[in-house]
């Protein structure tokens, strides 16, 4: 389902060691998020968070391939994917991170990158439906540096049509699509007006 602006989803990710008191603090109608799970079932996985436990814990999202995951943690399109694979298949909801480095935007590549974590993803998931899609440009997270509404637009239109091609018409009017990168509020208002945005994910900002 679409976003609808009159009565938005707002999910809040803390760290692993306030999951339980923020979901215990908020009100019903927010739900909370981990920053990560890991891909397997529970065992001899030191320091890593399951599925089962987030259940457990009632905490029914997840964000995966968050761009300092990808960066600073090696986690590469294949693993992200299997992540996000395993928490939907076990009914955790995911919002999911892509994006593209300084670097490849200024090389021209920002399509080509997000196509490809795309295409990682799909090679393991068959159902999108708890699939939420968080356009997060590495070079715009905690910089100051925003993408112009028309360069997130692109991409999020570009996001949208390799849905179509490669999914399914009703994946890609269904997905929603998030723009993320130093969002706050003075400078989302305009990117909100337009229906290829379905919301934000915020970091600094909502502290």
């Amino acid at each position: 389902m679409r976003a609808n602006l009159l009565h938005p989803e707002v999910v809040i990710a803390p760290t692993a060691l306030h999951l339980v008191s923020v979901r215990d603090a908020l009100r019903k109608e927010v739900e909370v998020a981990s920053q990560n799970v890991y891909d397997k079932p529970n065992g001899a996985f030191t320091g890593e968070l399951s599925v089962s436990q987030l259940a457990d814990a009632k905490i029914n999202w997840t964000i995966l391939g968050h761009s300092e995951r990808r960066t600073i943690l090696g986690e590469s399109d294949a693993v992200v994917a299997s992540k996000t694979k395993y928490a939907t298949e076990n009914g955790i909801s995911v919002i999911w991170c892509c994006g593209e480095s300084l670097e490849e935007r200024e090389g021209g590549k920002t399509i080509e990158v997000v196509s490809k974590q795309l295409a990682a993803l799909k090679a393991q998931v068959g159902d999108w439906s708890n699939i939420v899609i968080a356009y997060e440009p590495i070079w715009a997270i905690g910089t100051g540096k925003v993408a112009t509404t028309e360069q997130a637009q692109e991409v999020h239109k570009a996001i949208r049509d390799w849905l179509k091609a490669n999914v399914s018409y009703k994946v890609a009017d269904e997905t929603r699509i998030l723009y993320g990168g130093s969002v706050n509020e003075k400078n989302c208002g305009e990117p909100s007006k337009h229906a290829g945005i379905d919301g934000f994910p915020g970091g600094g900002a909502f502290l």
